[in-house]
């Protein structure tokens, strides 16, 4: 009598599974919004069925995959820094029909990135975008303390005493807010521009710092993540980061890795 056939590791992986829209947005194919649109619309198949739950249990590794009959991998990495100007929306599609920072990359030939972390549609300067999304994790995940460095124009010259609150904080709606580091850079008669650096970074941190202490932000632009810094990269362009950028970064990646 012939042995039962048992399916091989390839078509059944065990070990943890996760929802397939979050599998393939961790593949770094598409966003995780995006792929559950190609699953509800029934583009995409598993093992050859089609399957439209977007929680479909799915393993990391899962072999099998296509989206329009084509199969579906680990796409390769990409590591780019954009510096985004002022008025562009961080996001992939905005309700309100407001620009994004996708449509300023639309022409560049590029694959799906995610954002990694985020600036509010006046912040300008460094945004980084990649489709790793466990090296993205480990720079974004408060606990990994990633500096992150603005230069910020203000309404008022600060004196030393204001510099040293920024950095004893001010707990708002339940939340404290603090800088790591804040420096006078130069002032003029009746404004100036700050260095201000964080270790974590809550919605609209440092313009809600700055409101409880009076002080209105004029323009507030990110200017270094970690040791990378935006440098002399011209506004609303884009460039691929060196493997040794890349690198600097990851070392503070360690405590996510193999995150899904």
């Amino acid at each position: 009598m012939p042995a039962p056939h048992r399916p091989s590791s390839a078509s059944a992986p065990t070990g943890p599974r996760y929802g397939l829209a979050r599998v393939l947005s961790k593949r770094g194919v598409c966003s995780r919004s995006q792929a559950e649109q190609w699953i509800r619309a029934g583009r995409v198949a598993v093992g050859g069925r089609v399957v439209r739950d977007p929680e479909h249990p799915t393993a990391p590794g899962q072999g099998g995959i296509t989206v329009d009959g084509q199969p579906i991998g680990q796409a390769a990495p990409v590591y780019v820094m954009f510096n985004k100007p002022r008025g562009l929306v961080v996001s992939a599609s905005d309700e309100r029909g407001r620009a994004t920072v996708y449509d300023a990359l639309a022409q560049a030939g590029l694959p799906w990135l995610g954002a990694v972390g985020r600036l509010d549609k006046a912040s300008e300067g460094l945004l980084l975008l990649s489709n790793d999304t466990a090296w993205a994790a480990g720079i974004t995940d408060p606990a990994t303390h990633q500096e992150k460095t603005y230069h910020v124009q203000v309404g008022c010259v600060p004196d030393a005493a204001l510099l040293a609150r920024l950095g004893e904080g001010v707990v708002d709606h339940g939340e404290r807010l603090a800088a790591l580091r804040a420096a006078l850079l130069r002032a003029g008669e009746k404004n100036a521009w700050l260095e201000i650096v964080l270790d974590e970074g809550r919605n609209r941190h440092i313009r809600r710092l700055l409101e409880a202490h009076g002080i209105g932000v004029l323009r507030l632009v990110r200017v270094a993540i970690g040791r990378l810094t935006l440098g002399d990269l011209p506004k609303g362009q884009w460039r691929h980061l060196a493997v040794e950028e890349v690198q600097a970064l990851r070392v503070r990646t360690r405590a996510t890795a193999g995150r899904i």
